[in-house]
């Protein structure tokens, strides 16, 4: 049983839970400027689970590119069947559908809309992953704007500029950012003809082109200050610029460095620099003037 248990950690991937559960709650925080009740923590645990879901759907429909770029693996490596995976997956979604249901009906269609993306991205016959930039795209959207927006919805109406532009600039950040993980897949993605940038460009110049999204997206926050749309408290978090452009100065000095780790340093600046973008917007409406 504790044998199957650890089987099904390794396929939601617990570590990526985070930044959803962080980025929802953000999102609440942002629309109450309070501690979050216990709707926002039942929202937050949707999209961990939404999040889960689609790792594991992704890594249903990329089995045979996992055996090449990720053999040990529970799928690739023989430790649970195709069957079992898809209902588990298939299960998460249903799970997370029905907490956001419970919550209220626009969190609802920002989860159901959420899902679509998120299962056809890998999924055939749509598996938009295939097509370079529509790709990034497909989990920008999700991860960046539609997470901020959903924690929005769990507290307020969705019908406002302020999330909509905060999860902009998650979005244009992890257009660019959601590439780091795709130099080490270019092997595997190469053979089965998926066309990431890696692959379409070769290291050296898909790291230049996804450089400026790491820190020219946080440059748009002094222009929401100016604009009115978000609060003055967040102004700070502009700093973000310097983390973007040292995490940028990694990629290109040695971009044939990400073809050789699964988790290169980068790709661990990535994430952390989203976590701390979230928890700083979260912060900076907690603040009062």
């Amino acid at each position: 049983m504790i044998h199957r248990l650890k089987i099904y950690l390794e396929l939601i991937r617990p570590f990526t839970l985070i930044a959803p559960m962080v980025g929802f709650l953000s999102g609440a925080i942002i629309a109450s400027g309070a501690a979050p009740n216990i709707y926002c923590f039942l929202g937050a645990l949707s999209a961990a689970i939404l999040n889960a879901a689609s790792n594991v759907n992704n890594q249903y429909f990329d089995l045979e590119i996992d055996k090449v770029n990720k053999p040990f693996r529970p799928l690739p490596s023989g430790k649970i069947s195709k069957m079992a995976t898809i209902l588990f997956a298939c299960m998460l979604y249903c799970i997370s559908l029905a907490l956001s249901l419970f919550i209220n009906l626009q969190l609802f269609f920002i989860i159901l809309i959420t899902a679509v993306i998120t299962f056809f991205y890998s999924a055939p016959p749509l598996r938009i992953k295939q097509y370079p930039f529509m790709s990034n795209i497909a989990i920008a959207l999700p991860r960046g704007m539609f997470l901020i927006v959903a924690g929005w919805s769990a507290v307020k109406s969705a019908f406002n500029i302020e999330p909509w532009f905060i999860g902009l600039i998650f979005a244009l950040y992890l257009t660019g950012a959601a590439t780091t993980k795709d130099f080490s897949d270019i092997k595997g993605d190469s053979q089965f003809g998926i066309k990431t940038l890696p692959i379409l460009y070769g290291p050296e110049k898909a790291a230049k082109i996804i450089s400026p999204f790491l820190y020219i997206p946080f440059m748009l926050i002094p222009l929401g200050v100016i604009a009115n749309i978000i609060k003055l408290t967040a102004l700070p978090l502009t700093l973000l610029v310097i983390w973007g452009l040292y995490t940028a100065k990694l990629i290109t000095k040695r971009p044939q460095d990400l073809t050789l780790e699964q988790n290169h340093i980068s790709w661990k600046h990535m994430y952390l620099m989203l976590i701390a973008g979230q928890v700083g917007f979260a912060i900076a409406y907690l603040i009062k003037i």
